[in-house]
C-alpha cells in the first residue's frame, strides 16, 4: 500500500467519562430514592416500583449512550485510493475503498440539521463523519478537498 497522504480517526464526542456516567446515576439514584422515601413518608407507597423503574431506565439508556462511545471511523487516503473503514458500537467492522482520482468531497445542507457530508465518485454518494457536528465536518471536508488535490496538482519545475 502506498504511504497515506491523509489520515483521520473519527470518533463520536462524548462529554462524561466512565466515572462521570457513574457519578451521574448514583445522582440520579439518590435523587430518586429521596423523593420515593418522601412519598413513602405520605402513605403513597407504589411510588417505589416507579423510582425503581426510573432508576432502571436511567442506568439502561447511560450504558447504551456510553456503548455508542466504542464506534469509529478511519479514513485513509493514498494517492490511488480512499479507504473508510467503520466500527459499530459491536465491534463490526467494514471497508470501503473508492478511487481517488474520481473521487469529489460535498456538503450536502439540511435546513435545521446538520449537513451531511458526502464523498461522490462514480454517480454513487457515500455519507461519511456522521457522528460528528457541523463545524467538525466542514473542518473534515476542506482538509480532505485540500488531500484529494495534491496528487492531482504536481509540481512542475522548469529548468
Amino acid at each position: 500500500m502506498n504511504a497515506p497522504l491523509f489520515e483521520a480517526h473519527l470518533v463520536p464526542h462524548r462529554s462524561l467519562s466512565p466515572r462521570g456516567l457513574g457519578l451521574l446515576l448514583g445522582a440520579i439514584t439518590l435523587a430518586a430514592c429521596g423523593t420515593a422515601a418522601v412519598f413513602v413518608w405520605l402513605g403513597a407507597w407504589p411510588v417505589l416500583g416507579f423510582s425503581g423503574a426510573e432508576i432502571g431506565l436511567a442506568a439502561l439508556l447511560l450504558r447504551l449512550h456510553a456503548l455508542g462511545a466504542r464506534a469509529s471511523e478511519t479514513l485513509v487516503l493514498t494517492e490511488s485510493t480512499l479507504i473508510i473503514r467503520r466500527a459499530d458500537p459491536a465491534g463490526r467492522q467494514t471497508q470501503t475503498r473508492l478511487p481517488a482520482a474520481w473521487l469529489h468531497v460535498r456538503i450536502e445542507e439540511r435546513p435545521g440539521r446538520v449537513p451531511r457530508l458526502l464523498l461522490h465518485s462514480h454517480g454513487r454518494a457515500t455519507e461519511i463523519a456522521t457522528m460528528l457536528g457541523e463545524t467538525e465536518k466542514r473542518d473534515l471536508a476542506t482538509a480532505l478537498t485540500r488531500a484529494l488535490a495534491q496528487p492531482r496538482q504536481p509540481a512542475i519545475t522548469i529548468s
